[in-house]
């Protein structure tokens, strides 16, 4: 079911993000009256076609759903006939041309900006960036951090959860940056903490483990042991278990969180429990023998109850954080800013060396992550999607020749010159241009094996 999840995740996703990007292209050409002869989703064999408007624009879903394209009229592509030469791609001015092929990536950064604009509007109900544990030695205690400090804001931006944190610690680390974090502790003080992240490895950040990096982890949310429902028929109502009974000890050894006492009814499927239990202020003793199920191939224990959570607990710990539209809206543009460039810093620093192209990701992974966001919900998906546009955006215009970029740059040297690049040099740069892209893809599908081999 997980992969089934994923490969429909990764197919609407890729689609979506398809399509937009391709109809960047076909709306600013029709715009631009040159004549459309097909939009295609996909390369390959055509699964469904339908022809639609004045110009019989062929309409294609294809079985490889791994890009798109819209084929243009265009005079170096076969005959055009005299009445339609003024509505061929090549017959337009420069300026057009190069709106043309630009409206592709700008359309996958305006879905950023529409799918943040929506997530920031709608709220995400988040966990306060309150720091659990802080390592000894580490370059958080070295600083001066401490455990059940909050992060208020990092280089004077307000932090109200732990992704905010994350995601200004991540931009911060690719620039290397000396960031200043404001925090406050139990006692209300306020506190200038300043963390050099220079020696943070951007490979460690590309493999989550930019906060082991740092020596911090997030604050655990720890429930009391006390029962808040006992369902019918289980080891629980068997044993004589209540509701609002708070758990002592097991076996003699004290459970003082409800993680701590599911632990122990996992570990002991069919094994009797000594369980010691204060109940209306009396402490009583019962036998608790947990019935063995199996889950995931695994045989535990369970009794059938649940936790019993005081009011205003998870307020403590989480926060929703949504914004008027205008504010989203200018958040939304600011974000989608801050993902392309940290991901062209990122490909930077591969160049350079100073970051491994193991954290290239391939198909594999993608549609891992697709369907992980899918499994989370509707905004986690959606923000999956965001983050693939900005970097579908971002990569199409790197001038490498076959890509957006690629004519972009032919553009460009057109208006300096004053005349197209020759077709000779043209093909030369396809060829590098299929070399690169044919490189990056190798890499890409053979980090995604390692990753599934562990």
């Amino acid at each position: 079911m997980d992969i089934l999840q994923s490969i429909f995740a990764f197919v609407i996703a890729l689609g979506v993000l398809i399509t937009f990007h391709e109809f960047g292209h076909y709306w600013v050409a029709r715009r631009c009256d040159v004549k459309i002869l097909r939009f295609s989703i996909g390369f390959g064999r055509t699964i469904y076609k339908k022809s639609f408007g004045q110009d019989n624009t062929e309409f294609v879903l294809a079985a490889l759903p791994l890009g798109g394209y819209v084929k243009m009229l265009d005079e170096r592509e076969g005959e055009v006939k005299e009445e339609e030469k003024s509505r061929s791609f090549n017959s337009k001015p420069l300026w057009q041309r190069f709106a043309i092929v630009s409206a592709g990536p700008v359309f996958n950064f305006i879905f950023a900006i529409l799918v943040y604009c929506i997530i920031f509007v709608v709220g995400v109900n988040g966990l306060k960036p309150i720091i659990g544990e802080v390592e000894p030695a580490s370059v958080s205690q070295l600083a001066g951090l401490k455990a059940g400090q909050q992060i208020v804001s990092v280089n004077d931006t307000p932090t109200l959860t732990w992704p905010t944190v994350i995601e200004l610690l991540v931009n911060h680390t690719v620039n290397r940056d000396v960031i200043n974090l404001n925090v406050i502790d139990n006692d209300g003080l306020k506190q200038d903490i300043q963390i050099d992240l220079s020696k943070i490895s951007i490979d460690e950040m590309a493999e989550g483990k930019l906060l082991d990096a740092l020596g911090l982890s997030l604050v655990e949310l720890r429930l009391p042991a006390i029962i808040g429902e006992v369902l019918p028929g289980g080891a629980a109502e068997k044993s004589g278990l209540r509701q609002y009974d708070e758990i002592i000890s097991v076996n003699g050894v004290p459970a003082k969180t409800w993680g701590q006492w599911v632990d122990v009814i996992r570990n002991n499927p069919g094994k009797p429990l000594n369980v010691e239990v204060l109940r209306n202020d009396i402490a009583i003793n019962v036998q608790v023998i947990p019935a063995a199920v199996e889950s995931d191939g695994v045989t535990i224990g369970r009794i059938g109850a649940a936790v019993f959570a005081p009011e205003g607990l998870f307020d403590s710990y989480f926060v929703m954080e949504s914004y008027s539209f205008p504010q989203a809206f200018v958040r939304a543009i600011k974000k989608t800013w801050e993902m392309s460039v940290l991901t062209l810093r990122v490909l930077g620093r591969m160049l350079i060396g100073e970051a491994s192209v193991k954290n290239l990701s391939g198909p594999i992974s993608i549609a891992q992550y697709a369907g992980q966001s899918a499994g989370i919900g509707v905004l986690a998906f959606l923000s999956f999607m965001a983050i693939v546009s900005v970097s579908l955006g971002v990569l199409n215009l790197l001038p490498v020749p076959l890509l957006d970029g690629g004519h972009l740059m032919y553009y460009l040297i057109e208006l300096v010159i004053g005349k197209p690049v020759s077709e000779t040099i043209q093909l030369y740069g396809q060829q590098i241009g299929v070399i690169l892209l044919l490189g990056l893809m190798s890499i890409a599908f053979y980090n995604d094996i390692i990753r599934l081999l562990g």
